[in-house]
């Protein structure tokens, strides 16, 4: 009980702490960050999830995919060598095989040479689902990045196909790599910076209130404000279909877009240079990646 009237604390200041003087509002076009665009992928889909997700999006997974049949490709990278034997490889398998899938490959390497090889890539050109697993976002970026396999990826979304990840699954999608630096995790501008850019000109966050970091984003959004910052919370994430997302799941998503938005007032306002506020999206909400703006009732 504590820890849900915090966190409607924490909504309520981030929502309504700073008053909002008219001559701020925007007009519709009004809402871009140096005219740096950030896009979603023209054909395909991506599930981003925040971490910790439950059987609603291994379903959603399944239903995007087109069933349980579907051929799909599950990629356990981001994990640690140290567990990634044979038996544990054929138990991640396994756990999707439980999930009602029947069609499961698991593909791994630590060598960004195999990952250009055509053997390597050919279960991902029958493939139309993809699904990155969460740990150390940098290892995947050290495996795929710029290799055949990534172009592979992006193929695999052209022809209108599926790419999931919760955790590092979901930050690798962005193009900025955030939280990837090799030696820890609390750092958001580390050794690796480049994702794998399914999402353009973004940086994604997880766990996001789960560990309390909802305002570590502006280190990043400081250093490179022509990003959007995206936050998700565990067992919440964002379904991007071309420029638009969906949120899906039982918690809230972080934007900062350098507006201010609220459900009950409809209207976006402009922030002032500097400002630390971001605004929150819940499941149902939409959002227009191109123009960087909540979908509004207005808009509707």
């Amino acid at each position: 009980m504590i820890k849900k009237i915090l966190f409607l604390l924490l909504s309520f200041i981030v929502l309504f702490g700073c008053s909002t003087p008219s001559e701020n509002k925007l007009l519709p076009a009004e809402v871009k960050s140096n005219n740096v665009v950030t896009n979603g992928p023209e054909n395909g889909t991506l599930l981003i999830i925040g971490g910790a997700a439950s059987d609603i999006f291994y379903t959603k997974f399944m239903d995007l995919v087109g069933g349980p049949d579907a051929p799909i490709i599950v990629i356990p990278t981001a994990i640690s060598s140290d567990r990634l034997s044979d038996e544990f490889l054929e138990k991640f398998k396994q756990s999707y095989i439980k999930k009602g899938f029947t069609n499961v490959t698991v593909l791994h390497t630590r060598n960004p040479e195999e990952a250009s090889t055509k053997k390597f890539i050919e279960t991902i050109e029958k493939a139309v689902g993809v699904w990155f697993s969460g740990g150390r976002q940098w290892r995947h970026a050290d495996s795929y990045l710029n290799t055949k396999t990534h172009k592979a990826f992006q193929d695999l979304l052209e022809r209108g196909g599926v790419i999931a990840g919760s955790s590092a699954g979901a930050t690798i999608q962005g193009s900025y790599l955030a939280r990837g630096d090799s030696k820890g995790n609390t750092l958001m501008m580390g050794d690796h910076e480049e994702g794998l850019n399914f999402l353009t000109n973004v940086a994604i966050d997880q766990h996001l209130f789960a560990r309390n970091r909802q305002f570590d984003m502006f280190e990043i959004l400081d250093n490179k404000p022509e990003l959007l910052g995206i936050g998700l919370d565990e067992n919440t994430g964002i379904i991007v279909k071309g420029d638009i997302f969906s949120v899906f799941g039982e918690s809230y998503v972080a934007m900062y877009d350098g507006t201010r938005w609220s459900a009950e007032r409809d209207t976006i306002y402009k922030l002032p240079k500097g400002s630390r506020e971001f605004y929150l999206l819940k499941e149902g909400n939409q959002y227009d990646l191109k123009n960087r703006r909540v979908i509004t009732s207005k808009n509707n």
